[in-house]
């Protein structure tokens, strides 16, 4: 995995997180779900980038 996609998915992952938290705070469910959402697919591709790294070593 390079550097510039860790890098990706870690903003993804972060952007996923103040979503979550501003649309608690604001009771805004929307935008709460679209940063659950967000951290899902972050995972999602770190999960499959570790993979890949793994069958490359």
């Amino acid at each position: 995995m390079g550097i510039a996609d860790k890098a990706k998915n870690a903003a993804q992952d972060l952007t996923g997180k103040a979503k979550e938290a501003i649309g608690d705070a604001t009771n805004n469910e929307r935008l709460e779900s679209e940063g659950r959402a967000d951290q899902a697919e972050a995972k999602v591709k770190k999960t499959g980038e570790d993979v890949k790294d793994t069958f490359k070593g």
